[in-house]
């Protein structure tokens, strides 16, 4: 083979090398940049992060209304004038995390507003089934709304108050409803550091 020939091909080889050598260094390099992509990375979702795919268990009837041989009080805030007490035979824990109960409060001249609800540990939210309705004989279910955040600074937080206090604790329910409704009984709440 003619040297000049072999110069030539060995030219050739280094070239191409070169070439792929940059190739490469601009494919390494693009992966590094912080343009946004269009590629679905999703596989890379840490699995915490991934969003839930939380169904709510079917709400099976309403309790009956309570009685007040069944109501426990609980504390709220000591700033309102406003009595709050849960029916113990209406609270139920649910499969899906929710912890369902029924709510009446007291105003200072009698008036009872009473409520059938429910408390999600995971999404620090809570939502309303049913509500007395104008007869004070049985449930209305047309006040009924959606999943909605617990609001902390109100006056009358009481679903705050249930959430931290007895329903509630690591974003779980704290016990069975016959743990929750004893440890309202005897008011041990998550704070006292008596909660079974």
């Amino acid at each position: 083979m003619p040297p000049h020939r072999h110069s030539r091909e060995l030219i050739l080889k280094a070239k191409t090398l070169i070439f792929v050598a940059a190739a490469i260094s601009a494919a390494l390099l693009a992966g590094c940049s912080n343009t946004p992509s269009n590629k679905d990375d999703s596989a890379f979702t840490y699995l915490l992060d991934r969003p839930s795919n939380w169904v709510e268990n079917k709400l099976e009837g309403l309790p009956p209304l309570p009685q007040n041989s069944d109501l426990l009080p609980f504390e709220v805030s000591q700033n309102t004038p406003l009595r709050f007490s849960l029916d113990a035979r209406s609270l139920s824990v649910g499969t899906d995390g929710v912890v369902r109960y029924t709510v009446v409060v007291t105003s200072p001249g009698g008036a009872r507003n009473v409520n059938y609800e429910g408390i999600r540990c995971d999404t620090y939210s809570w939502r309303l089934y049913a509500g007395l309705d104008a007869d004070h004989n049985g449930w209305d279910q047309t006040v009924a709304n959606d999943w909605r955040r617990i609001e902390n600074s109100e006056l009358n937080a009481y679903h705050a108050a249930l959430y931290q206090d007895y329903f509630c604790t690591s974003k779980m329910p704290i016990g069975t409803a016959k743990q929750i409704v004893n440890n309202m009984r005897y008011k041990r709440t998550t704070e006292s550091g008596w909660i079974h």
